[in-house]
């Protein structure tokens, strides 16, 4: 079955996107220019629909952007990073302070709100990362931090899942966590779009608190307006000689106290098949993610 992209309705239901634009376009990432152009007639058709609409125990959630053209992953929290790189007996260098870092992730592997994972066959240390996931709205390049709220349609989270024991073994090679991260991603619950949260926003920073539970017990959190590169930086950089489009996915990495690594995990503390984990974001929601066991 093919994806369909709804939107959220003033009474908790949910309707085809597709309908309300009245636009071919199915897939979100098409749409999202125009939904940006057009937030408050969007709004008024969602408030007068009386068409079909669907619940949430209806359907099953998919990332907000399926397959997103590209999916970069900064690591923008300092504290964050500083833990992870003190495991492997390393100093945070000084280029990361120079300019926002960030790898190309698998933009194949991502999973949406309650997905079940499994993780590596080799793994035994398997962890999640808080963080904030912006999603492009607008094609650009070379944009400059003044000008790039401008190019973000919205933000939604994202579960930065890692196997730390083979993530500690490629970090040194200095080529990022490789096998390490790539087996899967979780993002969502959806997308809420950057007008909804502008009371957030002062100047370069965004202000939510972010809160992880694992099987309903706080483990840790933080807030987004701890990271050291802000998401206009983190825009600007990525886009420098480079083209971005509607629906690139950029995510912060973890934010600092948002993974087991930092909260002392030991070979008992990390995640094992069973558990569950709870990352929320304020004013963005919840995104639940199930540990199934081990691949193979």
């Amino acid at each position: 079955m093919e994806p369909v992209a709804v939107a959220s309705a003033p009474d908790g239901t949910w309707i085809e996107l597709a309908a309300l634009t009245l636009r071919r376009e199915r897939r979100l990432e098409e749409t999202l220019p125009w939904v940006m152009s057009h937030l408050e007639q969007l709004r008024e058709r969602a408030a007068g629909w009386r068409g079909p609409r669907y619940r949430e125990s209806e359907f099953e959630f998919l990332p907000p952007v399926v397959r997103p053209a590209a999916f970069r992953d900064f690591d923008a929290f300092e504290e964050h990073v500083g833990a992870v790189r003190r495991r492997v007996g390393q100093v945070i260098p000084g280029a990361w302070y120079e300019a926002p870092a960030f790898a190309f992730a698998n933009r194949l592997a991502l999973v949406g709100h309650g997905a079940s994972v499994r993780y590596p066959a080799e793994a035994r240390e398997l962890d999640f990362g808080l963080a904030l996931g912006i999603v492009i709205g607008r094609r650009g390049r070379d944009i400059s931090p003044e000008r790039a709220w401008e190019h973000v349609a919205g933000f939604t989270i994202v579960n930065d899942l890692s196997a730390r024991d083979l993530e500690q073994r490629a970090l040194p090679a200095g080529l990022g966590p490789s096998k390490g991260k790539d087996f899967a991603t979780a993002v969502g619950p959806w997308l809420v779009l950057r007008r909804e949260l502008e009371a957030r926003i002062e100047g370069e920073r965004i202000h939510l608190k972010m809160t992880a539970r694992m099987n309903g017990a706080v483990v840790g959190g933080g807030s987004t307006g701890s990271l050291y590169h802000t998401v206009p930086r983190m825009i600007s950089h990525a886009s420098q000689d480079a083209e971005l489009f509607p629906g690139d996915l950029l995510s912060t990495g973890a934010v600092g106290g948002g993974c087991l690594l930092e909260a002392g995990a030991n070979g008992e503390g990390w995640l094992k098949a069973g558990d569950e984990v709870e990352l929320e974001v304020e004013c963005i929601g919840t995104l639940a993610t199930r540990v199934a066991g081990r691949a193979g």
